[in-house]
């Protein structure tokens, strides 16, 4: 017997949650009634929901908070929004709006903290963290901008060569970091990685070169796991292993404060998603004062560097059903108005996984789909085979139009997607949409890119 999707939802899944709940047969996303925006603005659409951002920042500034409080550190944490995440000016505004530094990874970074700065929104106090391998472009910025005034540029050292360049350009006395290079998971491709330098070889090069230095100070030790932050044996001995050096270099280098510990929170990619935030937070900053008061050593001061925490949960793309083709008795793909290797590529490049949402029709009957993208690669499409659930929707119609979500999609899709560029099969970008919401709690929209048209692509390809 047939049961409503609504019923296989509740049977299967934790729901409503914070983020979602149903009214009226609709889906609403934080309370935007997401059928009115697919009236209103059409599909294929991407939405960014801006109080997002702020809302998870305040949340990991909270969790540190209060772990502080509990565990009696006495040390400060510092909350950074690695760019690289989204480079939209958009998102680094919101988040700027809650006292944060910001953590670069290319040359072309610094051109948005100096666009921010000659707009006002930074002044010259403004904490920028610059991780990466440096190009001599990348170091040319870094030393102009602390040559400037910039004085809260702290480069992180990624190999031996960039203290030399920036010694020979920086006319005053500047902070730098070291970045370890952590090894990797054993399941990985390799054992170390490439950014970095090696644990055993930052205590001796601290003392061949830097610990004398005339200009640069030693201030932070940078450590991240390319897994992220995750209750691991993997991540714990790493760790570990961070922290020792940590001890060893700050008994010969007092200036060094402070402890990045890089890696990012996950976020919901699933409505079972479970992931104890204020545990992990308390975890890691026991850890840590526990490991300094055995080695007699202060305390450092902690930054993260979340990106994909600060902003993949803001975002939303939205998509029409167009057609349904059944290829044989049990596969029916159900053919939406877009593409996932354009404007999702991580569900095919490394099989990422999203919460998928129908937007309405939440009261009929359900049937088991795959979802196909609109392009002729095979690849284009997201279904259980690649992904970890089956795929359940409402019942195709060709006389009821039936609207689906992929939610927490706000980080790296665009610019893995090459946002405004030419895409696999000549695939337009979507209309993009910002939500805010005014001081009377009305939601606020904002066409910030119209739907490429067909002259805009074939002007980037010389016709």
């Amino acid at each position: 017997m047939k049961i409503k999707y609504s019923e296989l939802i509740d049977q299967t899944l934790y729901f409503p949650t914070e983020e979602f709940n149903v009214s009226e047969n609709n889906l609403s996303f934080h309370d935007i009634p997401l059928m009115e925006v697919v009236e209103k603005f059409g599909t294929p659409l991407k939405v960014s929901y801006l109080p997002k951002i702020s809302q998870n920042i305040q949340r990991a500034k909270g969790w540190f908070k209060e772990a502080f409080e509990k565990i009696d550190y006495k040390k400060n944490y510092r909350y950074c929004y690695c760019t690289k995440s989204s480079h939209f000016k958009f998102v680094i505004e919101e988040a700027l709006k809650n006292d944060i530094s910001i953590e670069t990874s290319s040359a072309y970074d610094m051109d948005i903290v100096k666009s921010l700065y000659n707009e006002g929104k930074v002044d010259k106090n403004i904490e920028v963290i610059c991780n990466g391998f440096k190009t001599d472009d990348y170091l040319a910025k870094i030393s102009d901008m602390i040559n400037s005034g910039f004085e809260n540029i702290t480069p992180i050292l990624d190999n031996y060569r960039e203290l030399d360049k920036l010694t020979e350009s920086i006319d005053s006395t500047f902070d730098i970091g070291i970045r370890i290079a952590s090894e990797e998971e054993p399941k990985f491709e390799f054992y170390t990685s490439r950014l970095g330098i090696g644990y055993k070889d930052i205590i001796p090069y601290y003392s061949q070169k830097i610990a004398e230095h005339p200009n640069a100070r030693l201030k932070m030790l940078h450590f991240f796991i390319n897994t992220g932050i995750k209750d691991t044996a993997y991540y714990w001995n790493e760790l570990y292993k961070c922290l020792r050096v940590y001890a060893r270099l700050k008994k010969i280098a007092p200036e060094v404060n402070s402890l990045n510990i890089g890696g990012g929170f996950p976020i919901k990619t699933s409505l079972n998603f479970d992931y104890d935030y204020q545990y992990m937070v308390e975890e890691i900053v026991s850890q840590i004062k526990k490991f300094c008061e055995e080695e007699g050593v202060e305390e450092p001061n902690i930054y993260t560097e979340f990106g994909s925490f600060t902003v993949g949960e803001s975002g939303a793309n939205l998509y029409k059903i167009i057609s349904q083709k059944r290829q044989n008795d049990r596969e029916k793909w159900n053919m939406i108005d877009s593409s996932f290797m354009t404007t999702l590529p991580d569900t095919w490049a490394i099989s990422r996984h999203f919460i998928m949402l129908p937007l309405n029709r939440w009261e009929d009957s359900y049937e088991r789909v795959f979802l196909g993208g609109l392009t002729c690669d095979s690849d284009d499409y997201y279904n259980s085979e690649q992904h970890t659930n089956a795929i359940y929707l409402p019942v195709f119609s060709d006389t009821k139009p039936l609207y689906i979500g992929f939610f927490h999609t706000g980080a790296y899709q665009e610019t893995i997607g090459g946002y405004g560029g030419v895409h696999h099969c000549l695939m337009p970008q979507p209309r993009h949409i910002l939500i805010q919401k005014d001081e009377n709690g009305e939601f606020q929209y904002e066409i910030f890119r119209e739907r490429q048209e067909p002259e805009d692509i074939l002007k980037i390809l010389g016709y």
